[in-house]
This record gives C-alpha cells, structure tokens and sequence, in this order.
C-alpha cells in the first residue's frame, strides 16, 4: 500500500478542526502523527463525531505543557520528531516557552508549523477565530450568502481549506530539508487561505473593479438546480460549449427555450441567467427527476443529481470506488470511514484506525522515547483548563 510519508513523525497541538485537519492529511499519507493533549483532552471529545472525522490513524499522548516537567517532556519528543503543528492563538507557544527557537535549538531539523485565524501578526492576531469569521472576513461569505436571506450556510470551509494549506506547506518544507537539512517555521492563517481559495473572484476584481455576488460564477459557468416533479433537485453545467447548450435543448424538447432570442449566445445566456433559469424551471417541473436524467445522460449534458449524505453511500459510482468503508473494532461497532481522495499507482491507503481514547497510547509512545514510568505518571497527570484557553 502507498504510504508515502511513512517513517515521518508529526507532533499533533491541533485543536478542534483546523490543526487536527492538517494532522489528519498528514497520517493519511502514512505519517506516524502524535497527538498531544492536555490531561482533560481536546475539546472537541465533547463532539465524538467530529472528534473521529479529524483524528484517526492518530495516537493519543496525555502532556501538560503548562508544567515544567511537560514542557520538557515534549522538547524530548521534539528531538525525533519531522514536524510539529499546532493551531493555539498567536502567542501561546512562546509562553509556554515553546517558540521556535527553542524548538530549533533542539531539533534544527524540525518543521514546525503554525495555523492562526487571522495571522501571526496585526491588529487581529489575537482575535478569537471560528471558521464563519475567517469566511466573513475574507469576502468567501458573501459568495455564498443571499443579502436578502442571510444565514450561514455548509461545512467547515475555512477549517478545511486551511488544513490543506497549511499541509501543502509543510510537504513543500519537508522536500526543502532533503536537499538542506535544515527545518522550517510554516505559517498559515484561516484568513489567508480563503482569500487565496476565492483568487478568482478577487482576480476579476482586479481586472474589471466589479464585485463578485452569490451568482457571479454560476451565470459564466451556466451553473443551475433545478427541482423535478417528485422534488428532486438536479445540478447542471452548460458552461460556454454551444454542444452542451444544443444537447440540453434536445433533452428537454422545449420549443419556448430554443426560440427565445435571449438564450440563442453564450453572452445572452450569461446576461438573461435569471429569465433562463426560471424557464428552465417551469420545464424540469413538468417531469420526475428519473426521467430528466435518462435524457440529459443520453444528450451527454453534465449533470448529477443532488445527493443528501444518506445518499451519496448509496451512489453506485460511489459504492465502485470504495470512497466509504468501515473500520472493525474489538468488542465494539465497525467505524466507517472516507477514504483519502488521492491514489499511488492505483493503490489506496491501509485501513485507518479509529480515533485514540484520551492518552491511549502514553505508555508506548513515551516509553519509546525514553521516559520511565514515574516520570509517564508525571507527565499525564493533572487536569487543566485548555491551552485554547489561554
């Protein structure tokens, strides 16, 4: 199996999403990832969905940092470790006296990465950050919230986002060392990974001093939804193809569409999106989703019908590529998982583990590193507010 990150080790500080995210691409590339906690955990054991989204193929570490003794104990780790991420506002890793110089002074080697909210630095850095900020601030809400009904609306974007910037950094910092040994500080911000994933709206700003709104894409890319007579929703993509335009008009055998002068270019279509779609609508209402899909399929128009999750484990695109599987336990429930989206020569990665208890893995991954068991029943002791606490 491709495990191309094998025999890496990451120390894991992340907390909740964004950090836990950057770990969890990391093990699902086959690095050994260490989580560190404090003695009463990440907070977001209190969610164990979440918490098992995010953290498996992980081992579990109990450390209180805030202690002399844990401080110490992780710079013993830090000295064997590849990487250490960690996702605590800006400012807390230096209190702990755990800043980058003293973590390079132990291990020049090390690629130590750092996720905030808003940056390391500036007038926000110290702001509290959730995923709706970074999405607020960075102009990504405003491409997805209609003015007239606003509410928030999806997943995590900003914590995902930012996790696959954030380890597209640290693989970029690893490929370095091989040719100069030597680590690197990885920064990444919530802010500024949005800001970056939204470049296209930002480019065309650029370009033209237009400000993209929630349909801007959709009307260049003649992206729509449409409901069926059974309530069904269907997602299309005519894009700029005349071949595509000519196939839907085929499919839905609508006299009143091909004759309108509005819809005949490209550019009309773009300029009438709203009149197209409503009309589009009127038609796609007429017959059930089955039947529009058989004959868009046969006209070759893209198109895919909108799943609910229940859903897409069903799909049998989805069931074919083996995107979901399930993970056994001892003596409890299999775990069901996603696969990573990336294959190596057409290999998938090992099955994952689950998500560790808290501390599951203190005596072996500490005993590994040299500690004996009084200095192991130091160490994990305690209970502590969290560190994202401070």
């Amino acid at each position: 199996m491709a495990r191309v990150l094998e025999g890496v080790r990451v120390l894991d500080l992340g907390r909740v999403l964004v950090g836990p995210i950057t770990g969890m691409l990391l093990a699902d590339l086959g690095a050994e990832v260490v989580k560190i906690e404090p003695p009463d955990g990440d907070q977001f054991r209190s969610y164990p969905p979440g918490f098992e989204a995010v953290n498996m193929n992980k081992r579990s570490v109990c450390i209180d940092l805030r202690s002399n003794p844990g401080r110490e104990a992780l710079l013993r780790l830090v000295e064997d470790a590849d990487v250490l991420l960690e996702n605590f506002r800006p400012g807390v890793m230096a209190r702990l006296g755990l800043d980058v110089q003293t973590l390079h002074a132990r291990n020049p080697r090390l690629i130590v990465c750092s996720i905030s909210g808003f940056g390391a630095d500036g007038p926000y850095r110290t702001r509290p950050a959730y995923d709706t900020g970074a999405m607020a601030l960075s102009g990504f809400m405003s491409l997805l919230v209609d003015p007239a009904r606003p509410a928030v609306v999806g997943p995590p974007i900003a914590d995902g986002i930012t996790g696959m910037y954030a380890c597209y950094g640290i693989l970029g910092a690893l490929f370095e060392r091989e040719r100069t040994g030597r680590g690197r500080l990885v920064e990444s911000s919530m802010l500024e990974s949005l800001i970056a994933f939204t470049h296209q709206a930002f480019h065309h700003y650029f370009a033209t001093g237009d400000v993209q709104e929630p349909t801007t894409r959709p009307r260049v890319a003649q992206a729509y939804a449409m409901k069926c007579a059974d309530g069904r929703l269907i997602g299309l993509h005519l894009s700029t193809q005349d071949k595509v335009w000519k196939g839907l008009l085929s499919a839905i055998d609508s006299s009143a569409i091909a004759g309108d002068p509005r819809f005949r270019s490209y550019e009309g279509r773009v300029e009438s999106y709203a009149d197209l779609a409503k009309a589009l609508a009127d038609v796609f209402a007429t017959r059930p989703s089955a039947y529009w899909m058989e004959r868009l399929h046969e006209q070759e128009v893209p198109f895919a019908p909108v799943y609910g999750t229940d859903e897409v484990l069903a799909d049998p695109q989805v069931r074919h590529l083996g995107s979901i599987y399930e993970i056994a336990q001892a003596g409890a429930e299999p775990v069901k998982a996603i696969r990573r989206p990336v294959r190596y020569d057409g290999e998938r990665e090992p099955d994952a583990t689950p998500a560790p208890r808290l501390g599951q893995h203190n005596q072996r991954v500490l005993a590994e590193a040299g500690f004996g068991a009084t200095e192991i029943a130091e160490l994990t002791g305690g209970g502590r507010p969290p560190l994202g606490a401070m």
